[in-house]
């Protein structure tokens, strides 16, 4: 059986699908949480509820939120021990491992595991990699509101809908467009930030009680022992906690031998957790700036992650969205019942009901390129974006670049992930050393392709135009078990994404048609028809489908009238 497991910040569960649709595995000590907490003691790896008490006990040999630098070089010392992210992450994987093999009775080697529709390539694969240290082939990376949506059943409403999914999780922050269209479940758009979530709400509580108590109590925050600190912090999250009930909350810290309280009402938390609650808006805008959606257009706003029980989170998802969301599905459990039902999916389940998933690009796929300036002088370090995030893939897009000399040698297609406009703040997934006939560099272009798959294939193509040589590079993703051979025959299905929007026979057609108008007429009928060329023209150079798609409906109906009033 292949398990889902929510692979949490704060947090982790493990679910599988049986008859009556997903059940949440229960750990070994009979919760469904398992705190993301990894503790040693010696030889001896503690995860979960142990290790979140012996972080209280033993700071220095505890870790805690370290899915945050998933991907990164951030090691964490426990002990005389260090550990990467992935490798801490890897024992609380193995433990979610045991304990579906207890529940289950059998052997557990498959896994399809969710991370944040945010995360990039690097962190998604050092996800995959704990799951392979844990003993785990990983079948699928699944995007967190994606398997949000398939387990609030979103893919068995009957009519066409869009919905937002809003993720807030103990330390990251996800929102996701999706639509739904009969079985296709379509991501429209994602945004998010990978170091905001609930954590970020307790601190708040941390810095008022500091606040309030460092001069009377002569508090000394930089200099207290790191026991003490993670003890205010517990207190701070039962604090937190508290305004789920009530309107004012108690924080009791015990400082050696006496005893602080302060009591915090919720007018005052949400106050000061406004620039926050900020970095909440900044997302839900982007995500709707980019699917092109108003907020009157979402059908349903799906609440997703423990922190959205909070009560300052709740109201400004309402105020946002002017109606109450949708939280009939636990939202600590929803990502780990999806990742079960995904897997269900997987094994051909047949009491699943078959849904096509589609994606988008999370991040932008530039290249790297140099700048003239108007002393002449070239500015190394730019890019040059070819498939732009929220892109829906499959897809394929071409730019033209130019050497900087003439009888340049070689160019170089640095091949980068991300949004900034500097290369060196960006990922680099490979690079690709292409040589160049000697010549003048205006006679010496390249077309650089990339062909992305829903798979996570990258194809990166480049053509010497003068010469017509092509040169190829696969890169794979981070769950990727395709063969070589696999490969290549997915991307020859992907050809027909190749051709140039202009090439394609259903706009050759328009175009062709109204070049041969235009020649027919002459004076201010002219001048109309080709501004109207122009428009379909803006619109293939854009190589967006969706697009295109629209406009040259509109050419298309354009001409036809055209026709229709001249004969």
């Amino acid at each position: 059986m292949i398990i889902g497991i929510d692979l949490g910040t704060t947090n982790s569960l493990v679910a599988c699908y049986k008859e009556d649709g997903p059940q949440i595995i229960p750990n070994r000590l009979g919760g469904h949480l398992t705190p993301s907490v990894v503790s040693v003691d010696g030889d001896q790896i503690y995860v979960g509820d142990v290790a979140k008490e012996r972080m209280q006990l033993y700071p220095q040999e505890s870790a805690a939120v370290f899915k945050r630098t998933m991907g990164t070089d951030k090691k964490y010392r426990l002990g005389s021990k260090f550990f990467r992210s992935e490798e801490l992450s890897s024992f609380v994987l193995r433990s979610l491992k045991e304990d579906a093999e207890a529940y289950l009775g059998e052997e557990v080697t498959e896994a399809v595991i969710s991370v944040p529709a945010y995360f990039n390539d690097a962190r998604r694969k050092a996800t995959k990699r704990a799951g392979e240290l844990a003993g785990l082939k990983v079948e699928r990376i699944i995007s967190e509101p994606t398997a949000a949506a398939i387990a609030y059943g979103l893919y068995e409403m009957h009519d066409d809908a869009k919905i937002l999914v809003f993720d807030l999780g103990g330390g990251t922050f996800d929102v996701s467009i999706l639509e739904l269209s009969g079985t296709i479940l379509e991501v429209r758009a994602v945004a998010g930030d990978n170091y905001l979530g609930g954590e970020d709400f307790t601190e708040i509580l941390v810095d008022m009680w500091f606040a309030e108590n460092e001069k009377e109590y002569k508090l000394d925050r930089d200099n207290m022992d790191e026991k003490t600190l993670r003890h205010i912090h517990k207190q701070a999250e039962l604090c937190k906690l508290g305004f789920c009930e009530r309107n004012t909350s108690e924080m009791r810290c015990l400082i050696g031998e006496e005893e602080i309280t302060s009591s915090f009402s919720l007018s005052a938390y949400e106050s000061k957790c406004e620039d926050l609650l900020e970095r909440i808006r900044i997302p839900v805008r982007k995500s709707l700036s980019d699917a092109k959606l108003r907020l009157s257009e979402i059908d349903k706003v799906v609440l997703v992650g423990g922190a959205t029980r909070l009560p300052i989170v709740r109201h400004l998802v309402a105020k946002l969205f002017r109606s109450l969301p949708d939280t009939s599905v636990n939202p600590d459990e929803a990502i780990a019942c999806g990742a079960a039902i995904q897997a269900a999916m997987k094994e051909r389940v047949d009491t699943i009901r078959e849904v096509i998933l589609t994606d988008v690009c999370p991040f932008t796929l530039s290249t790297e390129v140099s700048i003239e300036r108007d002393n002449g002088t070239f500015e190394n370090g730019h890019v040059c974006p070819i498939i732009e995030r929220n892109t829906v893939i499959p897809a394929s897009r071409t730019e033209t670049l130019y050497p900087l000399r003439d009888n340049q040698k070689s160019i170089r297609v640095n091949v980068l992930q991300g949004e900034s406009r500097f290369a060196e703040n960006n990922l680099q997934l490979g690079t690709m050393e292409i040589k160049l006939p000697e010549g003048k560099k205006d006679d010496n272009s390249v077309n650089v392709t990339y062909t992305y798959d829903i798979n996570s294939i990258l194809e990166v193509q480049v053509k010497v135009n003068s010469t017509g040589e092509i040169v190829k590079q696969i890169l794979k993703g981070q769950d990727v078990d395709m063969t070589d051979e696999e490969i290549a025959a997915r991307m020859e299905e992907l050809a027909y994404l190749k051709i140039p929007p202009r090439e394609q026979e259903k706009n050759k057609l328009l175009l062709v048609r109204s070049e041969r108008l235009y020649e027919e007429n002459f004076g201010d009928d002219r001048m109309v028809i080709e501004q109207h060329i122009r428009k379909f023209e803006q619109a293939l150079n854009t190589q967006d489908p969706i697009r295109i798609d629209a406009a040259r409906i509109d050419f298309k109906e354009f001409l036809d009238e055209w026709e229709k009033q001249k004969n």
